[in-house]
């Protein structure tokens, strides 16, 4: 069987055909030091390993010795992505296109996790009583 995972990177060509399209990009922002290219990878290296955004390796510059841009910078670009809706919008758009093209399997989704083993629960004899009904008895 043939697994997909999915990418940590991402290429520049890429980037430009299915996803910058998607991200919203104000005309009166000051335009990132970096592409947006570089920004979106930097995104997928945070989510795909869960480090914090400060713990982000970020590039030097090998012109000024510091580095390329700032992890702050980095988070209110997903920040602004997540909040507006355009991880959204590239998501429907790429389930669209697989539909499309008739690439789209949905033969196992597991997509929020209800399909998964549930695990068993506390005993009852190892539930702390926070009950304030059962504290005033």
């Amino acid at each position: 069987k043939k697994f997909y995972r999915l990418p940590t990177r991402i290429s520049e060509k890429r980037f430009k055909k299915y996803i910058q399209p998607f991200l919203s990009i104000s005309p009166r922002s000051r335009t990132p030091k970096i592409s947006l290219w570089k920004v979106f990878n930097y995104i997928l290296y945070q989510l795909h390993t869960g480090c914090q955004w400060s713990e982000l390796p970020i590039a030097i510059d090998p012109k000024t010795g510091k580095p390329e841009t700032s992890y702050v910078s980095v988070w209110r670009w997903y920040d602004r992505w997540a909040q507006d809706g355009s991880f959204d919008r590239g998501f429907i758009n790429s389930v669209k296109e697989l539909q499309d093209r008739k690439k789209l399997r949905l033969k196992r989704l597991h997509g929020d996790g209800t399909n998964s083993v549930a695990k068993k629960g506390a005993k009852v004899s190892d539930i702390l009583d926070t009950s304030i009904r059962k504290a005033k008895r």
